[in-house]
């Protein structure tokens, strides 16, 4: 499966059970990332997609997404744990508000603990933040050289 999820630079994703932001031009690159496969989302992720126009049209939604997710399937976490699920993971595709948010609830995997490899990064104009940038990482295999 592949994660994406939205973080501030102390890797937060909520405060008081609530996201700590959200952006139509995030939403629009996940559909336009998931278009060939699944969207998975929980009840809770399903309201912020409402807000657009055929919004919910792409979605699978569950609460039990990360259960159900298959291999090359997307799944957006936004409340709930994604640590429990990393052996699965193919890919973590991080969206980054570049900014520090009041936070309770964090994005709990270690991406620098020698499992994972920064793929792709870029930078683009959000709705709501004038600059996002999107992490792209993949499960490293050991194969080729990281220097």
């Amino acid at each position: 499966m592949i994660v994406l999820v939205a973080v501030d630079d102390n890797n937060g994703m909520m405060f008081h059970h609530r996201r700590q932001s959200q952006d139509r031009t995030v939403r629009e690159r996940i559909r336009a990332l998931s278009a060939h496969s699944r969207l998975w989302v929980n009840h809770y992720t399903e309201k912020q997609f409402m807000q657009d126009p055929d919004g919910a049209a792409c979605l699978n939604v569950d609460d039990a997404f990360l259960d159900r997710a298959a291999p090359g399937e997307y799944c957006f976490v936004e409340d709930v744990p994604a640590a429990p699920y990393e052996k699965r993971m193919e890919q973590i595709i991080l969206f980054k508000w570049n900014r520090r948010y009041p936070g309770d609830f964090y994005f709990g995997i270690d991406l620098a603990d020698g499992s994972w490899s920064l793929a792709s990064t870029e930078e683009f104009a959000g709705s709501s933040h004038e600059k996002i940038t999107m992490e792209v990482y993949v499960r490293w295999d050991g194969k080729e050289d990281r220097s």
